[in-house]
């Protein structure tokens, strides 16, 4: 992607009308408002897609080291502008994007599917769930959401689809392709919600959480998995049931799709060594994610999840899974650290120069003075922080842009800190239903030609509705019984 003047030439001028012509609020800090000014025109670049996302980032630190909005001094602006390349949660999403390589090279992931798609592909009901269930295993060591969903599952439909001869270049897409694309796309927000490493801008959430509540909750990958477990679980069950009854596929049974599966597995051949290897590491990443060894040892057992994630690193550079060669170039993981540690500290100097503080003290007292009981209150603005994403093509610039504000205010308002922290946390990932350019995932499937642009933005609002429903109902009981509020 090239440099685009229009876009850029919007993006300036945000900020220099922020920066320059609109006054510096009562209770805001002169620098607080310059570096929202130039926050409003990174993530107006971001979205206009001014630049590739990692260039636009570089820029960013530029910008907050050459103005010193964060420092009296030169240096101390560089460093605060470097800050957070060394935050551990950056750096465990860039390592799990390298480990995630390992599924692809090593073709763990196509054969998982297939064998799915042999136990339960008699009907294409069974297929579709034997896709969800690929989706799930894959999410906790593939946080690249659209590598999971656009690199794994979706050549997978699109080599079941053809088997049937539903092709959207013959018209006959409704035979199954359209059903199965649905499917595939909307595994990827539900699997993505499940776990910390199922997709990048999931650690952020966990950062601004944390920076929010002066660090008083600290969602663990545990944590997050356990809470997400049982509405994960409903929601990925409804879904392919929602999307049926949407759009039936004229072929619902498939008695030949366990001959195709077989065939495509005899096609690979026996699993390799490094299969078994990725196998091995993949179950010890989650042991060690999940607690496991501290809950049966003790404290003394407990592994960081940053650790964690490059100890499953190294593991696969000494057995050979992955050689540096990969890693040096496995672009996806070292743009996401750059542009992942430029966004953190953007919005972490915003929290710590008051500004975020200001601007959910504004939403607390609109909202407040209409007099709602705080579950009222903090549902608008959840829904108004969900369905924002129509205005955004990245679900990082999103969260980015509105998540500590919208978190804080809803606190304020009355919410329980952990039950809203995991509601905000579940729509960062809802959100990704509901555009055609939504997340990474929606242009691959979408481009496929499986569904028209309405079918898409239906099927993606309705989807919203019933997983927000799920989250929102079955997740508030499941986080009671857990004590979680």
């Amino acid at each position: 992607m090239g440099f685009r003047p229009i876009p850029a030439a919007i993006s300036v001028a945000l900020a220099l009308v922020i920066c320059f012509v609109i006054p510096v609020p009562e209770g805001v800090t002169s620098d607080a408002w310059m570096l929202l000014g130039m926050f409003v025109g990174v993530i107006s670049a971001i979205i206009g897609k001014v630049m590739p996302i990692g260039a636009l980032s570089i820029l960013a630190i530029t910008l907050v080291a050459v103005t010193g909005v964060t420092s009296e001094t030169t240096s101390g602006a560089i460093n605060d502008a470097l800050s957070s390349f060394a935050n551990p949660l950056i750096w465990l999403i860039g390592a799990a994007i390298m480990i995630s390589r390992g599924i692809i090279k090593t073709g763990l992931g196509e054969r998982a599917g297939y064998y799915f798609i042999a136990i339960w592909g008699k009907k294409t009901i069974g297929i579709a769930y034997s896709l969800a269930i690929t989706e799930l295993i894959l999410a906790p060591v593939t946080p690249s959401n659209t590598a999971r969903g656009g690199g794994i599952i979706h050549p997978l439909v699109r080599s079941i689809a053809k088997t049937y001869d539903s092709d959207p270049e013959k018209g006959t897409e409704a035979r199954m392709g359209k059903f199965l694309a649905l499917v595939n796309y909307h595994c990827n927000p539900i699997s993505a919600a499940m776990f910390v490493t199922a997709t990048a801008p999931n650690p952020l959430v966990v950062n601004l959480v944390a920076e929010s509540t002066n660090m008083d909750i600290n969602l663990s990958w545990g944590t997050w998995a356990i809470a997400m477990l049982l509405p994960g679980l409903v929601a990925m069950a409804i879904m392919p049931l929602v999307i049926y009854m949407m759009y039936p596929p004229e072929i619902k049974e498939t008695p030949n799709s366990a001959e195709f599966a077989f065939e495509r597995l005899k096609e690979m051949g026996p699993i390799t060594r490094n299969e078994y290897i990725m196998l091995g590491i993949f179950t010890i990443l989650l042991l060690l994610w999940a607690g496991i060894p501290e809950m049966i040892f003790g404290a003394a057992w407990a592994v960081n999840a940053t650790t964690t994630a490059f100890i499953g690193l190294s593991l696969l550079l000494i057995t050979g899974v992955l050689t540096w060669e990969d890693i040096i170039t496995e672009r996806s993981a070292w743009d996401t650290i750059t542009w992942f540690a430029a966004l953190v500290m953007m919005a972490t100097f915003l929290n710590k120069l008051g500004l975020i503080t200001w601007f959910s003290n504004m939403l607390e007292t609109s909202i407040g003075g209409l007099g709602l009981h705080w579950a009222l209150a903090t549902g608008l603005l959840l829904l108004a922080y969900l369905y924002a994403h129509y205005m955004f093509a990245s679900t990082t610039a999103h969260i980015t842009a509105m998540f500590a504000a919208f978190f804080t205010a809803g606190v304020a308002l009355g919410a329980p800190p952990m039950l809203y922290a995991l509601l905000m946390a579940a729509a960062s990932n809802i959100m990704m239903t509901l555009t055609h350019y939504a997340t990474g995932t929606s242009p691959v499937v979408f481009g496929s030609g499986f569904t028209t642009l309405g079918e898409w933005w239906k099927a993606g609002f309705v989807m919203s509705v019933v997983n927000l429903v799920v989250f929102v109902v079955i997740g508030g009981i499941w986080w009671k019984i857990l004590g979680y509020w």
